[in-house]
């Protein structure tokens, strides 16, 4: 669906259809915490994730707040009401405390801004990590150096250039909404608001639980990359990486030839502890 509108062309066809199918009786406010800088690229994403979000709530009777906490404040608890999912942009050791203190009631944490291969082979139960692992952007290096030997490259998981499918459009509403590029960090920024506003809108609940289940297990997400996105059980979003040369864009990752291009299972750690 290319356009509804002047403002929804952007959201998957799917969820168009369901919204516009489904008259949603819930009228609430869906609460996200940050854990983070706010003057970083990861809060641009989410901002713009969140303007978006609201968008949608126009039609599902819902409602994208995200507020600003200091880890002490999560971490307290007495902390009432829970929100539905913490966005985190901060340590490793920082991230495991939010997972631990989150698990009895099933609040996702996303981590916004880790690649620690450890992190993924822990499996913490209720962590959702958006950037690619390191393992990740290892893999998709020497599969496109299999096809080019010596070449020097980095994968990446995002990049202002991007064109394809709905990547120029993203990068347009981005640009638009904050006078710089889209980076890496607020693609992962941008991801996670959309993904708790399609879970919001698709299950038709604000309650955790259930919105983390639908994360995990049930989310096909558009991130504008040209494949659906979906999370292993270690907790890390599959996805195709881009290879850059120089600060240029040379290619995708999986990379035809070196892999099936369809599996994305062929960038890093597939299963817990491997």
């Amino acid at each position: 669906m290319r356009r509804v509108g002047r403002r929804l062309w952007w959201l998957p066809a799917g969820l168009l259809l369901a919204v516009g199918v489904v008259s949603l009786a819930l009228a609430a406010e869906v609460r996200v915490a940050f854990v983070g800088p706010t003057e970083s690229s990861v809060w641009r994403g989410v901002s713009l994730g969140q303007h978006e979000a609201n968008i949608l709530g126009r039609f599902t009777g819902q409602t994208y707040g995200v507020q600003q906490m200091r880890p002490e404040e999560l971490l307290d608890k007495d902390l009432s009401p829970l929100p539905v999912a913490v966005l985190a942009a901060t340590d490793a050791e920082t991230l495991r405390k939010l997972s631990a203190a989150f698990a009895p009631t099933q609040v996702a944490v996303f981590n916004l801004s880790l690649d620690d291969d450890a992190l993924r082979q822990a499996c913490l139960p209720n962590v959702l990590h958006i950037p690619p692992s390191a393992r990740m952007k290892a893999d998709a290096v020497a599969q496109w150096q299999k096809r080019h030997p010596g070449a020097q490259v980095e994968a990446w998981a995002w990049h202002a250039d991007f064109e394809k499918y709905a990547g120029r459009d993203l990068n347009k509403r981005f640009r638009e909404a904050h006078h710089v590029s889209m980076d890496s960090d607020a693609w992962a920024g941008w991801a996670a608001l959309r993904m708790i506003s399609e879970a919001a809108a698709r299950t038709q609940t604000t309650e955790p639980a259930r919105i983390l289940a639908y994360l995990h297990h049930e989310m096909e997400f558009d991130g504008q990359k040209g494949m659906p996105h979906s999370f292993r059980d270690t907790g890390q979003l599959r996805q195709p990486l881009l290879i850059v040369q120089n600060g240029t864009i040379v290619g995708e990752a999986p990379v035809r030839g070196a892999a099936d291009p369809s599996n994305l299972d062929s960038l890093g750690l597939v299963a817990c502890g491997h």
